[in-house]
């Protein structure tokens, strides 16, 4: 089977929705299964410093940690959320906490980001 193809199944099965499968895919890591970004493939992160449907990474902050933005069209769906940054972009969120991706990774399954500052963490799943 597709190993591309066993990714989006697995993620579907965690999150449970079509719509999550098509946004979230999981893979193999050094740390083991994160969830990445279906399209791309990148690690995401959370930041233990945000609140409940809410980012307090902004500036160089979100330089670094680029938000995981949704389209305009983009719909929340089950445990994947949207909220509305205060720069006008919408970010993803899952079970609340928002979405980024580390500006350190460079190839599909990446986890240099887990643990920097002891405030971010690699989605696992």
């Amino acid at each position: 089977m597709n190993r591309n193809l066993i990714s989006v199944i697995v993620a579907f099965t965690i999150l449970g929705t079509a719509a999550s499968a098509q946004t979230l895919a999981a893979v193999n890591s050094d740390i083991g299964k994160v969830i990445v970004s279906a399209k791309t493939g990148m690690t995401l992160y959370t930041f233990r410093k945000d609140a409940k449907d809410k980012s307090n990474c902004y500036d160089d902050c979100a330089t670094s940690w680029p938000p995981f933005t949704a389209g305009a069209s983009a719909e929340a769906d089950g445990a994947l959320g949207i909220i509305d940054r205060k720069d006008g972009t919408r970010q993803w969120t899952l079970k609340g906490k928002p979405l980024y991706f580390w500006a350190g990774d460079s190839a599909r399954g990446d986890v240099t980001g887990d643990g920097v500052g002891g405030v971010w963490d690699a989605v696992r799943n």
